[in-house]
This record gives structure tokens, C-alpha cells and sequence, in this order.
């Protein structure tokens, strides 16, 4: 329990220093996960993920930095690195596309693939749900 405060606090204390967005995202797999994310700078993503559907003494966590390759107007096309904790612990290297439907681009659907390299490697898929509240006004 202690890794999820410690990796809210880490993105929360991120977005009072940074000027950037945040996001909430669910992503439906095998292993399911909900995360949070910071967005600097409309590429530079940081998102710690918890995993769901599970007892809470087997909760995994992850932290995982993408870069947006292509941020066209309604396309994310993105690539990043991370680490996995819990089950399937070890390093992960996250591949996706985001996809927003409305001009406003608050919500939109992604799609991810990951390879997991731990005891044994695993190669997840995933899609979802993607939600950005709102910009500050400077």
C-alpha cells in the first residue's frame, strides 16, 4: 500500500512544480490496471499504474515515461519505458496509440502492447479508456 501513496505523491508533487495536465486512464487486460498520468508539454507522459482485480495483498505497480512519437490532432502514437512490481516484476517497455473522437481531445480510447521482462516474459495487450481533465489558465 505504501508504493501506491508513494507513487500519487510522486505524480501529484510533479504537477505543482510542472505546468502540465493530468489524466486518469483504464486499461482492460488479462491484467487490468487503472493509472494516472502527467503530460509535460503535450508528449512527455509519466503515469503510475496500479493494477486492478486483484486482493489487495497481490496489488502490482508500475511507473512507466512515454513519448508521444506522433501527436497529430485526434492520434497519440507513443513508446516509453517502465517498471513493473508485483507480479511479473521487472522492467517494461509500453507501445500504444491514443485515439480522441471529440475536438476537445479530454476523452478518447487507447490501445497498448507491452512486453513484461521478468521470470518470465509476457507480452501485454491492452485498450481502454482515457480521460484529461481540463488545462489551468495561466
Amino acid at each position: 500500500m505504501n508504493k501506491i501513496f508513494t507513487l500519487l505523491f510522486v505524480t501529484i508533487s510533479s504537477a505543482s512544480i510542472c505546468h502540465g495536465q493530468i489524466g486518469i486512464a483504464y486499461h482492460q487486460s488479462n491484467l487490468p490496471f487503472v493509472g494516472i498520468n502527467y503530460e509535460f508539454k503535450d508528449r512527455l507522459r509519466i503515469e503510475p499504474r496500479v493494477g486492478v482485480d486483484s486482493f489487495l495483498d497481490e496489488l502490482s505497480v508500475e511507473l512507466i515515461a512515454t513519448y508521444d512519437i506522433v501527436n497529430k490532432a485526434h492520434v497519440e502514437i507513443y513508446a516509453g519505458l517502465g517498471a513493473r512490481s508485483g507480479d511479473y516484476s521487472g522492467p517494461l517497455l509500453p507501445i500504444g496509440a491514443n485515439f480522441f473522437p471529440f475536438e476537445s481531445k479530454n476523452f478518447g480510447f487507447h490501445l497498448e502492447v507491452a512486453p513484461i521482462f521478468s521470470e518470465s516474459e509476457i507480452l501485454r495487450g491492452s485498450w481502454g479508456i482515457r480521460y484529461r481533465f481540463l488545462k489551468r489558465q495561466e
